[in-house]
């Protein structure tokens, strides 16, 4: 499904600083991957860069077969609507919108408004445990309820693969401890692929494999039991 070989990332300017060197991994289909590391190590920057929302300097990303490095932006748009979903620390959940049509984005931007892509925003919903919050504004739920909204949204579409972003960090342990059960529960049973940045040791516990980043690459291991 993540085919990333030999990539190299460094950010010019005054301070100029190399995030990335060398890293090369694969996440097979159907995997459900942390990705650690310290902060500022470059996680998120990978993620971006596994996302086709910047360029690396050297190496190849490889997506669900497609080489992102062939495709103009228009065409790796396309591909992120159409085959990743992401969740955020920050939620990213728009406060003028229902619950059910935060969900709803992803189809709507595909021009998905029927009968249909409204059962699947209900079989979503139920999913993470909100069937019964459709109507309700962002204001009116708690964090952890946010970040189940969040996850609806990213697997709406049906999307091959799944990027996460500290999906916990705005979380208390115990909301972060649901959320990450019922991501991993939400994607095995879509059939998707998932790849976590994360710093939680309960997210690495939840996955299939951690591949930590350090300056010097990548280590790729089992998860802890």
């Amino acid at each position: 499904m993540i085919a990333v070989s030999h990539l190299s990332k460094t950010f010019a300017g005054a301070r100029a600083r190399q995030v990335l060197n060398d890293v090369s991994f694969d996440v097979a289909r159907g995997e459900f991957v942390a990705l650690v590391g310290e902060s500022g190590i470059g996680k998120s920057t990978l993620l971006n860069l596994i996302a086709g929302l910047e360029r690396p300097d050297a190496g190849q990303v490889v997506v669900d077969g497609v080489d992102l490095a062939a495709l103009s932006d228009d065409d790796a748009t396309a591909l992120r609507r159409t085959r990743i979903g992401f969740v955020f620390q920050s939620f990213h959940v728009l406060p003028y919108l229902t619950v059910a049509d935060n969900v709803a984005l992803p189809l709507a931007l595909a021009g998905r408004r029927d009968a249909a892509a409204q059962a699947r925003v209900h079989r979503m919903l139920a999913d993470v445990g909100l069937d019964a919050r459709g109507a309700s504004m962002p204001r009116e739920l708690s964090g952890g309820e946010l970040q189940r909204v969040a996850i609806a949204r990213a697997l709406v579409h049906a999307p091959p693969l799944l990027l996460a972003d500290e999906p916990t960090g705005n979380l208390d342990p115990d909301s972060a401890a649901h959320v990450i059960a019922l991501l991993r529960d939400c994607v095995k049973r879509n059939g998707a692929t998932a790849l976590l940045a994360t710093h939680s040791r309960t997210a690495a516990a939840a996955a299939d494999r951690v591949i930590t980043l350090t300056a010097r690459g990548v280590d790729v291991r089992a998860a802890p039991p």
